[in-house]
């Protein structure tokens, strides 16, 4: 008669429920897969996926009994933590970019077209929708993806299972990533706002030898074109500020 006692089952369950719940965490709070229009199934899906193809990589999991309330809240609450702040890292790189578009569609004069954002439920404009887009393809592009479920991977032998579980905070400081967004994003966003600061000095100094000339009529079409032509020079530019933030900001798991 085949039987299987209650230390077999937990050996079993705990070296892929923990890596499941991190996983399913990240999924939940990382750009792309957080939208509404992914099913809940698919993340769980993923998830579980990777618990499993990520086995021979991860360390050994402690075997935790099911019948102790307290201490389980504590290591979900672990895994639940890092799975979220994992994610709000990419969330904080993707956030730069588009908060770089948002700064140069100011100094184009694009930011007076606003749109409601129906994916993320908040007022958008266009070079921050555009920007947004683009960093979405190119985190696929250059196997961002992989470079996730590395961390992921990583984060349990530098944060390992039950070995206190708010270390994690004491160590990463989650709580300071929101100065990246403004820090990366002025970085990013530099080049085309000191070219577009240099178009207005010229049209200001066209006013003054030319004060005939509508300034207005002819300025606002030029930024605009000027602005674009140079957001199209620099997105074969853009991986490497991106590539470069999202390894420093992944860098705090491994």
């Amino acid at each position: 008669m085949f039987s299987v006692t209650e230390a077999q089952l937990l050996a079993w369950l705990n070296p892929l429920l923990w890596p499941a719940v991190r996983a399913l965490a990240l999924m939940s709070g990382m750009p792309i897969f957080s939208q509404r229009n992914v099913p809940m199934r698919v993340r769980i899906g993923l998830a579980v996926f990777i618990s499993l193809a990520a086995q021979p990589s991860l360390p050994d999991m402690p075997v935790q009994s099911l019948d102790s309330p307290p201490l389980l809240m504590m290591l979900l609450m672990q895994q639940l933590l890092i799975g979220l702040s994992m994610g709000f890292a990419v969330r904080v790189v993707f956030a730069a970019l588009e908060f770089a578009g948002e700064v140069i569609g100011l100094q184009m004069g694009l930011n007076f077209a606003g749109f409601f954002d129906p994916a993320t439920g908040s007022q958008g404009t266009a070079s921050a929708r555009f920007f947004g887009s683009m960093v979405a393809f190119l985190f696929i592009a250059i196997n961002g993806h992989l470079l996730l479920i590395n961390a992921l991977v990583q984060s349990f032998h530098a944060f390992p299972v039950g070995e206190e579980p708010f270390h994690f905070l004491r160590v990463a400081q989650p709580q300071a990533w929101g100065a990246e967004i403004f820090r990366m994003g002025l970085w990013i966003a530099l080049p085309l706002v000191t070219m577009l600061m240099f178009v207005n000095l010229v049209l200001g100094v066209i006013s003054r030898v030319a004060p005939q000339l509508n300034v207005f009529s002819v300025g606002f079409p030029l930024t605009v074109s000027i602005g674009l032509i140079g957001m199209v020079a620099t997105l074969p530019l853009m991986h490497q500020p991106f590539m470069i933030a999202l390894e420093r900001m992944l860098a705090a798991f491994t």
